[in-house]
C-alpha cells in the first residue's frame, strides 16, 4: 500500500523541496552510486544521433546501431545524403529503424550546411535550447542531452526513470505535465551537479526504485521518500 501523498498535487498545493533535502538526496545518492565523472565529449551531432536511436530500447542495441551507423558512413553528410534504406538496415539493431532513420536524416537535413553544432559551446544555453526544439522530432529531454553531454552546459535531462524517480521522491511534482519537468528539475540542481544528479537518480531508477514493482524495502532513500511503499 502507498504512503498518503496524493499520486498528482495542483501547482496551488505544490511547494518545491528545499535546497537541504535536495542536498540529503543527493548525498544519500552519492553514497550508493558515486560521482559520476565524464567529460564533455564534443560531438553534439553524435549525441543528437545517439539520443534518438535510444528511444525505444536499451543501452546495448542502441550502441550496437550507432556503431553500425558510423562503420557504414564515415561522415554525417553520407548519413543525411543516403538512401532512407541504407540507413534503416545499419540501424536495424535499435529498433523502430524506419521512424529512427528518418528522424535522422530530417534533424541532419535541417541543420543544413555545414552540418555543425559546435557553436553552441559559447552560446547561451537557452538559444541552443530553442535552436535544438526546432529540429524535427527533438524535444528538452534530446537537447538537454546534447548540451549536457557534448558541452557540459547547464541543462538537465529528464527521462522516464529521472521523473519517476523525483516524483516519488517530491522533487518534482507529483503528475505534473512533461514541459514542467525539465524546468523544474533544472532550477532544484546545484550549479556543477547537473550530471551528477541525473545519471543517479537515472541508475536509481533502474536499479531499485523500478516502474511497477519498486524495491522499496532495500531502498537507501526510502526513509525520506513519501511515495515509499510500506
Amino acid at each position: 500500500m502507498r504512503a498518503p501523498p496524493a499520486s498528482r498535487l495542483t501547482r496551488a498545493g505544490w511547494r518545491p523541496p528545499s535546497r537541504a533535502r535536495v542536498a540529503r538526496i543527493r548525498e544519500r545518492l552519492a553514497d550508493v552510486y558515486g560521482v559520476p565523472v565524464a567529460g564533455p565529449h564534443g560531438h553534439p551531432i553524435a549525441e543528437l544521433v545517439l539520443t534518438v536511436l535510444s528511444q525505444s530500447t536499451n543501452d546495448r542495441n542502441r550502441d550496437i546501431a550507432y556503431l553500425r551507423l558510423r562503420e557504414r558512413f564515415a561522415l554525417w553528410e553520407a548519413v543525411r545524403d543516403a538512401p532512407l534504406e541504407e540507413i534503416e538496415e545499419a540501424i536495424r539493431p535499435g529498433g523502430i529503424s524506419k521512424v529512427k532513420s528518418a528522424r535522422i536524416q530530417a534533424i541532419l537535413r535541417a541543420i543544413g550546411d555545414p552540418l555543425d553544432l559546435d557553436w553552441m559551446a559559447n552560446a547561451p544555453v537557452v538559444d541552443s535550447q530553442a535552436y535544438l526544439c526546432a529540429l524535427p522530432g527533438v524535444g528538452r529531454k534530446t537537447a538537454a542531452c546534447v548540451l549536457l553531454f557534448a558541452f557540459g552546459l547547464r541543462d538537465v535531462p529528464v527521462d522516464t526513470h529521472v521523473s519517476r524517480v523525483a516524483m516519488r521522491l517530491h522533487l518534482l511534482r507529483p503528475g505534473a505535465p512533461f514541459e514542467e519537468l525539465h524546468d523544474a528539475m533544472l532550477a532544484l540542481t546545484p550549479v556543477g551537479a547537473e550530471l551528477e544528479l541525473h545519471v543517479n537518480l537515472l541508475r536509481h531508477g533502474r536499479r531499485t526504485c523500478h516502474s511497477q514493482r519498486p524495491a522499496c524495502g532495500a531502498c537507501a532513500l526510502r526513509r525520506m521518500c513519501p511515495s515509499r511503499r510500506v
